[in-house]
């Protein structure tokens, strides 16, 4: 059997492919299943060497992004998306798989157009709220929707879709909150904060961090993923900002593999993070109350979307990028550290939108229509 991945090329694309396949690979050996083969088709943009420790084998394509604003580059990402549709004519007939997992975004358009044209069963996973224009697209003729939020059921048909999460890696959970300090040298017995702005960073909250790093670091300790392209610029200013004492409780890095990522949750009392459906369905199946901070400018708003529907569960305080100031978010972080109570119904809401059989659901699916 043979099942090919395709999907935008980010990390919140990216996970989420890890995580099914990996239950995939489980499952199959649970049923007997033999010789089951693992493809990745799309713009890889990141995760190359995740694909590679998993074993599939990754096919490169050109893909253009379908911008809603006037630039010079969506003339030229026509042609490149052209190219993209010739190349995954020629990839999916020789390699002729069984079923096709997408995560959407602009990356997968080739190949679901072409798997469309040689009537390869499709499955699509919709993480966000709002669901871009690719898998709206791909949702009349795949066999198969699986949304991560209630919300995007009205965009799809209700007999083929079936709400089951975010499918997140179980290898960044299970963490012991002590083993976990020690091992990222933790030791003030403070709470600790765990700041991320996903595989790439943020560069606003890293500013708005830094900004009141001085005074967080007087009662919490930080661990902070600022994203590898930041972590120079970031690491500059904080060795002129803090003082010795202070940066022993600053705990600074601009990427976490799975080890680093599963400690630092294991560590953390309070999350702050971006609205992607990853950092939320991650930030859930760990119960840790959070503060979700959306990108102001991203596609359909749906990180904005994502963020309340979250919010509205109980399980995060919302700040708005147009609203974020250092003065806010400090505020935001005494107010909850200041009430056991609502951290304590933050981390029930959190347990309670979790939904962590998300990727053996898809897994099975993906499974019976490729045998059938």
């Amino acid at each position: 059997m043979r099942v090919l991945f395709t999907g935008g090329g980010t990390g919140g694309h990216m996970f989420p492919l890890i995580a099914v396949a990996r239950e995939l690979k489980r499952v199959a050996e649970e049923e007997r299943i033999l010789d089951v083969q693992f493809f990745y088709m799309g713009p890889l943009t990141v995760g190359d060497e995740d694909l590679k420790k998993e074993d599939i084998l990754y096919y490169p394509i050109l893909a253009g992004k379908m911008r809603r604003y006037f630039s010079i580059m969506n003339f030229i990402d026509i042609f490149k998306t052209g190219i993209g549709i010739i190349q995954s004519a020629w990839h999916l007939f020789i390699l002729v798989p069984d079923i096709i997992f997408s995560k959407g975004g602009y990356g997968s358009f080739p190949v679901l157009l072409i798997a469309r044209i040689y009537r390869i069963p499709v499955v699509i996973h919709e993480s966000d709220s709002v669901p871009g224009r690719v898998n709206t697209w791909a949702g009349k003729f795949a066999r198969r929707i699986a949304i991560a939020f209630q919300s995007a059921a009205k965009y799809f048909p209700a007999d083929r879709t079936a709400l089951l999460g975010n499918p997140v890696r179980t290898r960044i959970l299970g963490g012991r909150a002590d083993a976990s300090k020690e091992a990222l040298s933790i030791l003030s017995g403070d709470p600790v904060i765990f700041v991320t702005g996903g595989s790439q960073g943020a560069e606003k909250i890293n500013q708005t961090i830094t900004g009141i790093l001085p005074d967080l670091l007087k009662k919490y300790e930080v661990i902070h993923q600022v994203g590898k392209a930041n972590l120079e610029a970031v690491k500059f200013e904080t060795t002129t900002l803090l003082e010795h004492s202070e940066k022993l409780k600053y705990h600074l890095f601009g990427f976490l593999d799975e080890t680093k990522l599963r400690e630092a949750y294991a560590a953390s009392d309070l999350v702050i993070a971006r609205g992607g459906a990853s950092a939320i369905f991650e930030v859930a199946a760990l119960a840790k109350p959070s503060i979700i901070i959306p990108l102001k400018n991203s596609a359909q708003d749906h990180q904005r979307e994502n963020a309340y529907e979250y919010g509205r569960a109980g399980a995060c305080v919302v700040i708005e990028e147009a609203n974020l100031s250092p003065h806010l978010l400090y505020s935001e972080v005494e107010r909850i550290f200041g009430d056991a109570e609502l951290r304590k119904k933050m981390n029930e809401a959190a347990r309670n939108f979790a939904r962590m059989d998300a990727s053996e659901l898809i897994a099975r699916e993906i499974l019976k229509l490729g045998l059938h």
